[in-house]
């Protein structure tokens, strides 16, 4: 199949390992962030770490989602669900599972009661707005800019059609300004960060912004960035590609996912998403505390369909689990194993933290390839 098959050749994989094993410089070490959820999915999936010296090393960052949203946005959702009988709850499948307080999730609510649907899209949510017109339908709105601008299309349909049944509770966050959090904010620092030589910069995120954010990034910290694929010949050659950077002692920003990736991006989309969404001036991040302009949320233009304000909703802060390392493994301080939960009371079956949940999660990838699944399955 094109663009499959072809980066995952075994022995594409092997020569270019053999090649970060030439190029990697004796007696250096090298710490590589890969930022997206779906890179630590894909090295976890293909032990790529497996193939790379030991003195190359890979670090799970903030880049899944479901992982980074805390727990006050979850239970925003949930007691609004179990309050009103007249509302239905609608958000992707991974959001229902994600722990939230009191020992419930979506999912949970649901056996209690509250109208809680999984929906494949946005579209699917406003369809059901227009199927019951007699409920008020709330989409759970979640993700990095790769999903925003199908969130700011349905909102225009809603407004096009004058649906006052449909609104959305937005909780879509911004890469850029997780990356700029770790490695510039004083709070960030203060919870521990990790000494980093690079990023690989996110695949379908960059599909939307193009290369150009990061460039600050480079320019500022001197940090390379690396924008790369999900498939495992893709995530290989750009950790090369930043050892390379690292010998020549350059700090730029390279693009080896050049088949889908181009420096300014998709600008249509940037545009809808600018018409439709705000920044707001602070949100919280799990593992990152409130991070200054990160998030979005709808523009006045657009209250009639903001949940938020529809429903005077509150936010409220929540502590985490206090025995879940979830927040350290996103800034790359601890890994999944460090954990005591892990593979024990959490489990993607039995999940205590959000990274146990999405399969781009570390804990939940690192569990599904790293073998504790099949040990788990001999003890039974």
């Amino acid at each position: 199949m094109k663009y499959i098959d072809e980066f995952r050749d075994g022995r594409l994989a092997a020569g270019l390992a053999r090649a970060i094993a030439r190029e990697a410089a004796p007696g250096r070490d090298y710490a590589f962030m890969e930022f997206c959820g779906g890179h630590t999915h894909a090295i976890a999936r293909y032990a790529v770490t497996d193939l790379l010296p030991p003195t190359v090393r890979m670090i799970h960052g903030p880049g899944c989602p479901v992982c980074v949203l805390p727990i006050g946005r979850i239970d925003m959702a949930i007691r609004l669900a179990l309050a009103r009988p007249d509302v239905i709850v609608c958000t992707y499948g991974d959001c229902l599972r994600v722990p939230a307080s009191g020992g419930l999730s979506l999912l949970k609510a649901r056996a209690r009661g509250a109208d809680v649907r999984m929906v494949y899209s946005p579209a699917d949510a406003l369809a059901l707005a227009v199927r019951e017109p007699a409920r008020e339908v709330v989409f759970f709105a979640i993700g990095f800019e790769t999903t925003t601008p199908p969130t700011a299309l349905v909102l225009h349909a809603a407004a096009a059609q004058r649906l006052d049944n449909f609104s959305v509770l937005c909780n879509h966050v911004l890469t850029p300004a997780a990356i700029a959090a770790i490695l510039e904010s004083p709070e960030v620092r203060e919870l521990g960060t990790v000494a980093l030589d690079g990023f690989v910069g996110p695949a379908h995120v960059s599909t939307v912004i193009g290369s150009r954010p990061y460039e600050r990034f480079a320019a500022a910290h001197r940090k390379p960035v690396v924008i790369a694929g999900f498939e495992p010949l893709d995530v290989i050659q750009a950790i090369r590609m930043l050892i390379r950077q690292v010998n020549d002692g350059r700090a730029e920003v390279e693009n080896e996912f050049t088949r889908a990736v181009t420096r300014d991006g998709n600008r249509k989309a940037q545009a809808l998403v600018a018409d439709t969404f705000e920044s707001r001036p602070s949100f919280e991040w799990r593992g990152l505390g409130a991070v200054a302009d990160s998030a979005l949320r709808l523009r006045p233009a657009f209250a009639r369909w903001d949940a938020e304000r529809k429903f005077a909703l509150d936010d409220r802060p929540v502590p985490d689990h206090k025995a879940c390392a979830c927040g350290a493994i996103l800034r790359g301080v601890r890994t999944p194993t460090d954990c005591k939960l892990f593979a024990t009371a959490c489990t993607p079956e039995t999940p205590m933290g959000a990274c146990m949940v999405s399969s781009e999660g570390a804990c939940a990838a690192h569990y599904t390839y790293g073998r504790f699944r099949a040990a788990a399955q001999r003890t039974d």
